[in-house]
């Protein structure tokens, strides 16, 4: 009996593994059937504040001409 049963579990797993699933290529919503209810809220509902950015001090000194540092660095790669 115990072999019976198991072919027929056999038989059965057999007729699912064929089974074949097929998808939709194509469907096409028409969005003017539907209809919607409610209130909507208008863009003054919803107020974001700007950020002030904020003004930070130069920490270095302002300077025209870097020539010395740049000579020195041109000198330190030969």
């Amino acid at each position: 009996m115990a072999t019976a049963s198991s072919q027929e579990n056999i038989a059965l797993r057999k007729k699912e593994a064929k089974i074949i699933y097929k998808y939709k290529k194509y469907e096409r919503f028409d969005f003017e059937d539907f209809s919607i209810e409610g209130d909507s809220g208008g863009p003054g509902d919803l107020s974001i504040t700007p950020r002030h950015g904020k003004k930070f001090k130069n920490k270095l000194p302002l300077r025209r001409n870097f020539n010395p540092e740049m000579r020195r660095a041109i000198n330190a790669m030969k």
